[in-house]
């Protein structure tokens, strides 16, 4: 029953709460309304606030976008989505689509209501992505179609009008290599690990990942031994040979109950060293392969340290030195078009962290001291009273410290398209807003100079590919703004980031102590570092040589040591790959569109707590592998 102070909204507002919880089956979530939306967190639901002029388009659209919400809490399992998936970030997202298009298939399938919904928004999706421009197969996203692809097998809904051109330009690809095991997975709709299984064989036809480990290992388990049939000889031999082989067993039986409680250590171990590449060289990579990872000749042996065969091409660069003035400025104009396109929710946030930060930094004054400054408005006493004498106050001292924020952004090819657009927007209105707040920014970028390994791959390969090289590419570590550079004057060096061919590989650990060490060179009292990445760290060439978790080791070392051990307040945000697996302080966003939120909700939450206290000096520097002797590019 509506009121008269009721919105016209406020109607279907209260109508999708209800229906998100009962599809949700969840009757105590709470569902809001907000500028940043939609996103899902633990018990939140926030949509979109809908347009005062509701048309059915768009309320279609919302209801979709509450229901594909409700439907991913009532039927995904986050513990079993990233047990099973894979750990490059060009198969993680195919396999998100894939679970995506299963979670909205069940809605679909049970409910035409639901069904409706969820078609009108991909028609939307399909619009903003300009799926239907994409005339060329190369630039097509193929997880998107892949989904698309899911979704009619699962449905029986032929795709969007939008993208069926597209679809068609890889159909009979997809249908050649992976249509037996697309026909399993109706089958395995209502059971997400099974389901998750097939998804990663889809990919491994797909070359896009490797098969699921645990499907392989489950399918070697159901597999039955061979009998053997005894040897007659054997036989005879009477009571000697069985007696023996009970000893044997026994003997076996108690070693394994000795090693009992080491057993969890050790899987642990193992873990950790799985898919470890023991072998002293493998084949070079050709164009567009993805880096093998042979199974371990010996999974017990300690991974070498990491180490980097050379940093003589490394180089650390200011953004103007990568590009001519001109084309900056080009870039620059187009991230302008971009920013007033998606920027009115980021700056809502933006100044919503900022009032947050000038509450925490109000003055407050003490009166009627007999020195300090004249208080003016206590000057009508000495009409009232000449004798009185003069009124003085002084400003207390604020608490609040001295901040600067480094952000730390993932300049690899996977963020190419619109992550990388949404992230140069959000730093730039952070920076913006910080800089009125009193608080500095730095903001960097990290890559790599070459696919597949550069100068440092050459000279590997001419000195005869020696065993254990370590990272085999060039860094490439760009600095944006400095903290001491006025927002300005750095402005354009942000449209760097659009610049075709800038974003190529990604190692994230030398990344992240590179970005640490100028922290701790910094006279602030407080230090934040935001890391924004899409993925675990790639590096085709790096991995071919060294074991599959080679850069993955290396970059939860570096984490540990920094959130363990140093002052600087660590927080990461994903793009699409749940970044929780390494970051104690994280969060994970699907849709590019939430980063700016992300972003500033992380930050003001920072700023809510009490900083980092150390009991030892805060003059910790993180080791590099070895001494860099990075080539420093000026403009």
């Amino acid at each position: 029953m509506s009121s008269k102070s009721d919105s016209p909204t406020d109607p279907f507002k209260r109508a999708l709460a209800h229906a998100a919880r009962s599809l949700a089956e969840s009757p105590d979530l709470e569902v809001v309304y907000a500028g940043d939306g939609p996103s899902l967190t633990a018990g939140r639901l926030t949509l979109p606030h809908p347009p005062r002029d509701l048309s059915a388009t768009d309320a279609a659209r919302i209801r979709g976008m509450a229901d594909q919400m409700a439907l991913r809490l009532a039927h995904h399992d986050n513990a079993a989505h990233a047990r099973h998936s894979p750990r490059d970030p060009s198969g993680a997202a195919a396999f998100e689509a894939i679970e995506q298009a299963r979670i909205d298939a069940i809605g679909a399938n049970a409910l035409m209501g639901v069904r409706g919904n969820l078609s009108a928004l991909l028609d939307q999706q399909v619009e903003r992505k300009g799926l239907a421009r994409v005339v060329d197969r190369t630039s097509a996203p193929l997880p998107d179609l892949l989904a698309l692809i899911v979704r009619e097998r699962l449905t029986g809904d032929a795709p969007p009008a939008g993208a069926k051109a597209m679809v068609d330009l890889v159909r009979e690809e997809i249908e050649k290599k992976a249509g037996n095991d697309l026909d399993r997975l109706a089958a395995a709709i209502e059971d997400q690990s099974a389901f998750a299984k097939i998804a990663r064989t889809i990919l491994a036809d797909l070359d896009l990942s490797e098969a699921d480990p645990e499907a392989a290992q489950n399918d070697t388990e159901d597999t039955p031994d061979t009998e053997q049939t005894p040897d007659p000889a054997e036989s005879d031999e009477g009571e000697g040979d069985s007696e023996e082989s009970d000893a044997s067993s026994s003997a076996e039986s108690e070693s394994k109950e000795d090693q009992g409680e080491a057993g969890e250590d050790q899987s642990v171990q193992l873990e950790d060293a799985a898919d470890a590449d023991m072998s002293d060289e493998a084949p070079d990579l050709a164009d567009g392969m993805q880096p093998s990872r042979p199974e371990p000749k010996n999974p017990g042996l300690t991974e070498p340290a990491y180490k980097v065969y050379s940093t003589r091409d490394d180089e650390v660069t200011p953004a103007e030195a990568l590009c001519e003035p001109e084309e900056l400025e080009r870039l620059r104009a187009y991230l302008d078009q971009q920013i007033q396109q998606i920027s009115s929710v980021v700056s809502r946030l933006a100044n919503r962290l900022q009032r947050r930060l000038m509450a925490k930094q109000n003055r407050s004054w003490s009166f009627d001291l007999e020195e300090g400054v004249l208080d003016v408005s206590r000057l009508t006493r000495i009409i009232t009273d000449p004798t009185a004498p003069l009124s003085f106050k002084q400003e207390d001292d604020v608490e609040f410290r001295d901040t600067v924020v480094t952000l730390l952004i993932d300049n690899s090819g996977s963020m190419r398209g619109r992550p990388i657009m949404v992230a140069a927007v959000c730093a730039d209105i952070l920076a913006r807003t910080l800089e009125r707040c009193a608080v500095k920014v730095e903001i960097l970028g990290f890559t790599t100079r070459a696919w597949k390994g550069g100068q440092s791959r050459d000279a590997w390969i001419r000195e005869g590919k020696p065993a254990n090289p370590g990272r085999l590419n060039d860094l490439r570590h760009i600095i944006y703004k400095s903290a001491e550079a006025p927002w300005r004057r750095a402005r354009k060096n942000l449209g760097l980031m659009m610049r075709e061919g800038l974003l190529k590989e990604n190692i994230d650990g030398e990344a992240l102590v590179w970005a640490h060490s100028r922290l701790m060179a910094r006279p602030e009292q407080r230090r934040i570092l935001m890391v924004i990445s899409d993925g675990a760290p790639v590096d085709d060439s790096t991995l071919s040589v060294n074991s599959g978790h080679y850069l993955e080791r290396h970059l939860r070392d570096v984490i540990r040591e920094i959130e363990t051990a140093s002052p600087v307040e660590l927080i990461a945000v994903g793009i699409g790959h749940d970044v929780t697996r390494y970051y104690k302080r994280a969060v994970t966003i699907v849709d590019v569109e939430q980063l700016g939120g992300a972003m500033t909700e992380k930050l003001a939450e920072l700023f809510d707590e009490q900083p980092k206290s150390f009991a030892r000096s805060a003059s910790i520097v993180l080791k590099a592998p070895q001494t860099p002797t990075k080539r420093v590019v000026t403009a």
